[in-house]
Formats: C-alpha cells, sequence, structure tokens
C-alpha cells in the first residue's frame, strides 16, 4: 500500500500546486519545481528515485500522443522548415559544443561520453514548452514551432545519445553504424507510427461507444512505443506520427460523442501528469546532491560552463537559421524575414524537462573496459540544467514576451475567418435540409431554418466591440438563469420523491451539455 500512498501524495501536491499557481497567477510548472526542490530535504518526506524506462516508456508517451493529437497537421507542414532546424540541426549543434566545453574542462574523460552528456541536455522538453507557451498566450506561430520542435527533438537527442553511448562501452561506431541507427530508428518510427494510424483508425472508424473509443485512445501511445520498442526504433517519432495522424482525421473516425469524452479525458491525464513530472523533477536534488565529491569551486565552474553552453547555443544557432535561410528567394517569397524579437523569445523557451533528468539516469555506469567515469556529476549537470532553464527562464518568459510586446494574433481577422466560413457552414446545412424537407413538419424546418441563421448571426457578432451585449449574449445570460431553476425544481422533486434518481440525472445530463455550449460560446 506504500507506493501507491506515496502516488496519490504526489497527485494531491501536484494538485494543490497547480490551484494555487492560478490563484498567485504564477506558472504552475515553475512553482511545483520549486515545491518539490523544497520538499526533497524535508525529514521524512518520500524519496523518489526516478526509473528512467518509466519516464521514457510510461509518462512521456501519452504526453506526446495528446499534443500531437491537438497539433493542427497543416500548421506543422507550414513550419516544417523552422521545427527541422530546431528539433535536428538545434539538438546537434548544443550537444557537440557542449560535449567539447565539458570535454576540455575534463581531458581525461573521452569524447564520446562527453558527447552523450550534450545530447542529454540539448532537447528541449516537450511538457515544459507545451505547458508554458500556450499559458502566456505567444502568437500562434511561435507557439506552433515550439511545439513542433518539442515533438521531434527528443527522437534526435535519444538517437544521438544511443550512438554515443555506444561508443563509450566500446562498441566500435564508424559512420556506417551511425546512418544505419539514424536510418531504423527514424525510419522504423515513421512506419511504426503510421501503421498506428491505420490500425488505431480502423478501430476508432468502427466503434460507436464512447466508452470503448476512450479505452482504445488510452491504450495507443503505449501500444505504439512498445511496437516501435520491439524493433528497435524512435517510439518518440511513432507516438508523434500515430498522434498527428489520428487528430487530423480525428472528425471522420470518431463520434461526437467520443470526441466530446476523450477531449475531456485526455485534459485531466495532461493535467495530472504534467503535475507529476515537474514535482518528481524537483524532488530528484536530495538524491542527485548527495552522492557528489567534486570540490565546490570546479562544480560551479563546470555548472557554470554547461549552462553558459546551452543558453548561448541555442542563440547561436537560431539567428543565422532564421535569416541565413531568407537568403534564398524562394524561401524569402514564400516566408518573409520575421521580426527579431520573434526567434528572441524562441530562444529564450529552450526549457529542458524531465526527460533531460530520465535520460542522464539512464547514462552508462563505466565506460569500455569498466573504466569509471564522473557520471554523478553527469547527472548534477543535467539536473542543473533543468533546474535553471525551467525556473530561470520559465519564470522569466512572460515577461520577456510582455517586454518584446510581439504583436498578438489578430482575434478581428480570426473571427472574421470564423464567420465566413461559418455562413458558407449554414448555407450547406439549409441546402440539405431544403433536400429534407418534405419528410418533415413544416414546422420543424422553420425552426431548423432560424437555428442555422442564429448560428450565423453568432459568428458575426465577435466582430463587433465589446462595449454592449450582443443578442447572444443575452440569451446566454437569460438561458443559464432558466437552467439553473430548471435544476432547482429537478432536485426538490427528487428530494421529495417525486421521481427517481435516475430521471434527475438524465434532465441534469441535458442541461449540463447545453449550459457547456453556453459557456463555450461565451469563452470564444
Amino acid at each position: 500500500m506504500e507506493p501507491l500512498f506515496e502516488v496519490v501524495v504526489f497527485l494531491a501536491i501536484a494538485t494543490l500546486g497547480a490551484a494555487l499557481a492560478r490563484k498567485l497567477g504564477l506558472l504552475a510548472p515553475i512553482l511545483l519545481v520549486v515545491v518539490g526542490l523544497a520538499l526533497s530535504f524535508v525529514p521524512g518526506f518520500p524519496q523518489v528515485r526516478l526509473d528512467p524506462d518509466l519516464v521514457l516508456v510510461g509518462i512521456l508517451p501519452p504526453l506526446l500522443y495528446v499534443a500531437a493529437l491537438e497539433t493542427s497537421v497543416p500548421a506543422f507542414r507550414l513550419n516544417l522548415r523552422p521545427i527541422l532546424l530546431l528539433a535536428v540541426g538545434l539538438v546537434i549543434f548544443t550537444a557537440f559544443a557542449v560535449g567539447l566545453v565539458v570535454h576540455l574542462l575534463l581531458p581525461a574523460v573521452p569524447f564520446a561520453v562527453c558527447l552523450a552528456l550534450g545530447a542529454v541536455v540539448a532537447p528541449p522538453d516537450a511538457v515544459a514548452a507545451t505547458a508554458v507557451a500556450r499559458r502566456i498566450g505567444l502568437p500562434r506561430r511561435v507557439v506552433t514551432i515550439l511545439e513542433g520542435e518539442s515533438l521531434i527533438n527528443d527522437a534526435t537527442a535519444l538517437v544521438l545519445l544511443r550512438v554515443a553511448t555506444m561508443a563509450t562501452i566500446g562498441t566500435s561506431v564508424g559512420v556506417g553504424d551511425v546512418a544505419w541507427e539514424v536510418l531504423v530508428a527514424t525510419g522504423g518510427g515513421i512506419v511504426m507510427g503510421l501503421l498506428g494510424v491505420v490500425v488505431f483508425g480502423f478501430l476508432h472508424k468502427r466503434i460507436t461507444d464512447p466508452l470503448l473509443d476512450n479505452a482504445v485512445s488510452l491504450i495507443v501511445p503505449f501500444a505504439v512505443v512498445f511496437a516501435a520498442e520491439e524493433i528497435h526504433a524512435s517510439g518518440v517519432v511513432a507516438v508523434v506520427v500515430t498522434g498527428l495522424g489520428i487528430g487530423h482525421k480525428m472528425p471522420l473516425l470518431m463520434s461526437a460523442a467520443s470526441r466530446l469524452q476523450i477531449g475531456a479525458f485526455w485534459r485531466l491525464v495532461r493535467f495530472l501528469l504534467e503535475g507529476l513530472v515537474f514535482l518528481l523533477v524537483g524532488l530528484q536534488l536530495r538524491e542527485v546532491v548527495q552522492d557528489l565529491d567534486e570540490p565546490l569551486g570546479f562544480l560551479a565552474a563546470i555548472t557554470g560552463a554547461v549552462l553558459v553552453t546551452v543558453f548561448l547555443t541555442r542563440f547561436a544557432w537560431l539567428f543565422p537559421a532564421t535569416y541565413l535561410a531568407r537568403l534564398v528567394p524562394r524561401v524569402r517569397q514564400r516566408d518573409p524575414a520575421p521580426l527579431a524579437k520573434f526567434p528572441v523569445v524562441i530562444g529564450w523557451a529552450g526549457m529542458r524537462g524531465v526527460v533531460t533528468l530520465a535520460a542522464a539516469l539512464a547514462l552508462p555506469l563505466t565506460l569500455a573496459q569498466d573504466r569509471p567515469y564522473p557520471r554523478q556529476l553527469f547527472i548534477w549537470l543535467a539536473f542543473a540544467v533543468i533546474v535553471a532553464t525551467l525556473v530561470g527562464q520559465g519564470a522569466t518568459l512572460p515577461a520577456v514576451a510582455r517586454r518584446l510586446k510581439l504583436p498578438p494574433d489578430d482575434p478581428v481577422q480570426d473571427a472574421l475567418s470564423a464567420a465566413g466560413v461559418q455562413q458558407q457552414a449554414s448555407r450547406a446545412a439549409r441546402e440539405r435540409l431544403d433536400e429534407l424537407a418534405e419528410s418533415a413538419p413544416t414546422a420543424v424546418v422553420e425552426r431548423l431554418r432560424r437555428v442555422s441563421q442564429e448560428r450565423t448571426n453568432v459568428a458575426w457578432e465577435r466582430l463587433g466591440g465589446t462595449e454592449r451585449e450582443t443578442p447572444s449574449q443575452a440569451y446566454g445570460r437569460l438561458r443559464q438563469e432558466m437552467i439553473d431553476a430548471e435544476r432547482e425544481v429537478f432536485r426538490a422533486a427528487r428530494d421529495s420523491g417525486r421521481i427517481p434518481e435516475e430521471v434527475l440525472v438524465r434532465a441534469y445530463r441535458d442541461l449540463d451539455l447545453e449550459e457547456s455550449l453556453l459557456r463555450r460560446e461565451e469563452e470564444s
């Protein structure tokens, strides 16, 4: 019972931390890391040792999957060049830069193991990027690039880590071996991901029960990862490909009830896992520092050198990657050069997270011929990068974004586009209604025509100002009062024994659905 009790305690702390962060106006990931750091030294508090396999196979896949489900495939494809430059090019550049700096400071340690450390600290975290970027309202394209980078860069780093680790334990690694490793990991991951789209798309298409749809959706990321790992392919790539494919086709694969239930389910899973991940990262501090035996001065020097390298390499790569590509006329014409503030904020958003710590814990215990190396120091360096980037950069990212005054997405243009498409959709709906009008009473047909027209009117109302209450807002306010009155009548009837509990549940379900629609229209 003790492990289960600890999990419940951690989830409770994560939930309370997230609630406190919202009340204080802070970012929950930052607060939870700080709480974990403090709790790691509380006497008697459970000491948690993260299992790398648990993180890479048990926690990361569902988080990547839900992030991929919500990622726009057209937007991802449109920004594929900057995403790949960051997710592949920058990861390799950072890994070699960090590896070189560490090797210069520790010349007795082979470059291969220093490169392994570089691969560990190179990729910004998928959870951190998604958790922070969306919450501070960055422009949509910046969020897409950051999310796309974080979806792919783990695969690049883990492949590079695998190759470097092979060299550290004495395995001969040549150009052909590296090429084969990349081909198997990336190509195999893409194949397994596409296979996941076909297999689970087929299942979702034929399942009509929302509960079964939900159960299958929970199985998908784990099944895809296990299948990919079985052939030594990248589970990260496989999960991302499957998530992108299923998410893009979801309107054709699932019923409305299934989509609503799956959306609510994955929001809960992501909320709990994100909170748990950031809390667990902070709780590792006592475990990380207790075996360190390096002199404090040297420890501070090498930690500072790695942190500076990680920070500067991102900017050193971003600006040339952003502006040199525009020297190509075709690229410049299709995608004009952005203002310098955009690469600055993308550079500042390079937070590391739990994947970095899990990869560090997976470093080999010894080198070839059982030669020792400062493994605990490397784990400390990875942990220091996580805390410094997540707490330092993550906490200051909102202020940096405000200081730079990034031009926000134009809400008027969004509303105009939505209204235009809604008008086309309503026209198509009325044309379909006209085809079927003879099969229904005239009063029903007229009522449906009014509903269709009202949906169009609501869309156009959003283009107006917010100084006065629109007709749809007045409708929502009054209908909410009516729903509250209806609920009270049903509750009183249940309490007095005039209706059974089942009748109350059905009535509340219908009223709850209508209220959720009203709230959605208010938020939009």
